[in-house]
């Protein structure tokens, strides 16, 4: 069955970290483009990072790439988010995704598979 779950939320002062961690199964992770999106209450859902198949890219949004990182541990199946300097901005329910149908590259993915989401809250 293929399932993707994400972990690691949580609450978080202004300035500190968190690291998200989106586990695969089913799948091998690093045949396909994986990407972290992100929503906040009465916003749309937006999309603020991708790593394409066998690490070949990596993409980050304007508004996080300066202080999160996308990364992959193979061993594990599983793809992570790494958040830091946060600000109250950033909270939102944060999702990862994959386009089990496409080529692996972030640009093109259709991500069409989606996990349940965990919760991110920045706040003092």
């Amino acid at each position: 069955q293929v399932q993707l779950v994400e972990s690691g939320g949580g609450s978080v002062q202004p300035g500190g970290s968190l690291s998200l961690s989106c586990a695969a199964s089913g799948f091998t992770t690093n045949h396909y483009a994986i990407g972290w999106f992100r929503q906040a209450p009465g916003k749309e859902r937006e999309q603020i990072a991708c790593i394409a198949h066998s690490d070949l890219s990596v993409w980050l949004a304007d508004s996080v790439e300066d202080r999160f990182g996308i990364s992959r541990d193979n061993a594990m199946n599983a793809v992570y988010l790494h958040m830091n300097r946060l600000k109250p901005e950033d909270t939102a329910l944060y999702f990862c995704a994959t386009d089990l149908g496409g080529r692996g590259a972030c640009s093109t993915a259709d991500f069409t598979t989606w996990g349940q989401g965990t919760q991110v809250t920045v706040s003092s």
